[in-house]
């Protein structure tokens, strides 16, 4: 039971001697009820997403004690499941994670868990990897993804090399519950624990059997060098600088210009305050050096090299960006056409997206006769498809996956979104376009044209503090009880809950099933094709609307796609 967070406050105050840095913290809010209870009055919860908080003191807070309990109930786990197991550890460029990764290696070796480490920072794909093939029975990376400077994160992966499934992290959570922090945490020494060989760095090598496997997904090989394809690249002061611009050397790219400002690792991001390739901002360096290094497109990672945004010369003095829905569609059509065009695509050919990501992906994937799957948002989702089809033989049988969010995957060497796989096809593709005389934009156009337009919109509703949850779990049971009879004026003929299930389809008068794991989770569909996903965040204290708007032309599809961004924001706003 959560003791009242002036007990806790004082207990930490006590004990939390392990990091200066956390008792001049405690010291400071000394008398300062709000910035305690901020603190204390929850624990981050251990779920599907592992940790993610902000850096600091505190139950509620990234530091050494909360990332070392759940290290301890993740061992404890692994022994109780395995004989000898082992786990793969990697970080990104934020603050402490480097910290974090060697702590979280201590307390593992110190439970007889065989640690495998990469010597310095590393994308997530990178790990996700590792974990396959060092075959270990679990992986964790520290990285907090795209968020702010003041937040790190945890993230657990099981032996197929994707994030841990709902059962695992379950059962997992319950194991670091009983873990107390202060006493119930062990550790060893780390140059011991590597002489002892229970940690084990991974070396280059690995970094570069992990870019092999990457090369093998082009399907134009040359075609970079042969187009003069040039490029402006930024990794968001994150991990992708080294691994991004080998494999686009070892595919041709010779033109590659990189931001100086976000170079090189740096996890106060003091260019770029939210380090996230689906807003302007993130671009702002890269557009800049555009006026003087003209470039094809313009490519930008998140800091752990996960997912990428692209912004495309339009040949009229500027630079647009493209949605993750738009290039997920351009990928998955240009490896379709391009695998048929070769006569390399297979008959069973299997392609996957998140069920709140464009539905244009599903009428690309008819055109081919490649079969279509919708999974719910996470992309241990896609890895499990993966690994079904890898269980019947049929890994070759996957064409790709890919999230709204910008994160895509081609290829079964990782089970996680890869941004240097993205990287790597969205330029070979670009170069591609590019020896036809054609830019993405175009090649963009040229899909609407033939299957209509699809508007796709993700807005998000921030409800910060204690009170947040207590918000967002009203908005949801509010939509409940009074789902919305229409959608931009267009009646609604379809709607799905995913935490009970049920599906309703008032057009033909029947409920029936989801056939997907449980999520809180509502969706709703109009007569003309608009549709409202309302998800709650699993890291952040925030609700998405995801907004579908299709017309038969431009203007047409965003004028209805504004009218739905109205009425979500009216819900939101009724239910707060």
């Amino acid at each position: 039971m959560q003791k009242n967070t002036t007990e806790l406050y004082n207990i930490w105050l006590k004990n939390a001697a392990a990091d200066p840095d956390l008792i001049a913290e405690l010291k400071s809010i000394e008398g300062s009820p709000e910035e305690i209870d901020d603190r204390f009055y929850t624990e981050l919860e251990f779920g599907t997403a592992g940790l993610r908080g902000v850096i600091g003191a505190g139950t509620n807070r990234m530091n050494y004690y909360t990332v070392c309990r759940a290290t301890q109930g993740l061992a404890d786990f692994l022994n109780a499941h395995f004989d000898n197991p082992s786990c793969a550890i990697g970080y990104d460029s934020r603050i402490k994670s480097d910290y974090f990764s060697k702590e979280a290696a201590k307390t593992l070796a110190a439970n007889g868990v065989k640690v495998y480490i990469f010597e310095e920072l590393e994308p997530t794909p990178c790990l996700s990897y590792a974990v396959r093939r060092f075959k270990t029975q679990g992986g964790i990376i520290l990285t907090a993804s795209h968020n702010p400077a003041k937040y790190n994160g945890y993230k657990c992966y099981d032996h197929n090399g994707y994030q841990m499934t709902d059962e695992e992290a379950a059962e997992t959570y319950e194991f670091i519950k009983k873990v107390d922090y202060f006493t119930g945490i062990k550790t060893m020494d780390f140059d011991k624990a590597v002489s002892e060989g229970l940690i084990e760095f991974m070396g280059q090598d690995v970094i570069e059997e992990f870019l092999d496997e990457v090369q093998k997904q082009c399907v134009n090989p040359g075609i970079c060098e042969k187009a003069g394809l040039s490029v402006i690249y930024t990794p968001l002061n994150g991990t992708g600088n080294k691994p991004v611009r080998r494999v686009l050397e070892r595919i041709g790219v010779k033109d590659v210009f990189v931001v100086p400002q976000q170079e090189e690792p740096d996890g106060n991001f003091p260019t770029c305050p939210y380090p996230n390739p689906e807003i302007r901002q993130a671009f702002e360096l890269a557009l800049k050096a555009a006026e003087t290094h003209e470039a094809d497109i313009l490519l930008a990672t998140d800091p752990d090299c996960d997912r990428v945004g692209i912004a495309v010369n339009n040949k009229n003095g500027g630079y647009e960006l493209m949605s993750g829905n738009e290039v997920g569609v351009m990928l998955l059509d240009y490896l379709l056409s391009q695998k048929q065009r070769r006569g390399e695509l297979s008959a069973n050919a299997v392609a996957a997206k998140s069920f709140v990501s464009t539905d244009l992906a599903q009428k690309i994937a008819e055109k081919y006769g490649c079969t279509f799957k919708n999974v719910l948002t996470g992309f241990k989702y896609i890895g499990e498809l993966i690994t079904q089809l890898e269980e019947q033989g049929r890994a070759g049988d996957f064409v790709m996956g890919f999230e709204e969010s910008y994160g895509y995957l081609a290829g079964t060497h990782a089970r996680d979104k890869d941004a240097v796989v993205g990287s790597m096809l969205i330029c070979e593709m670009a170069a591609y376009y590019k020896a036809q005389g054609k830019t993405l934009l175009q090649v963009m156009q040229d899909i609407y044209d033939e299957f209509g337009y699809y508007c796709n919109t993700v807005k998000s509703y921030e409800f910060d503090g204690a009170a947040g949850m207590k918000i967002m779990q009203g908005i949801m049971d509010g939509l409940r009880a009074c789902a919305p009879q229409q959608l931009g004026g267009s009646p609604v003929v379809y709607s799905a809950d995913y935490r009970s299930g049920e599906t309703v389809d008032l057009a033909a008068g029947k409920k029936g099933k989801t056939g997907l794991p449980v999520s809180n989770v509502l969706a709703y569909k109009a007569q003309d094709g608009s549709g409202l996903i309302v998800r709650p965040s699993g890291t952040e204290p925030k609700i998405k609307a995801y907004i579908t708007a299709i017309g038969a032309t431009l203007a047409d599809a965003q004028a209805k796609a504004q009218e739905l961004e109205r009425q979500a924001a009216e819900i939101m706003k009724a239910e707060a």
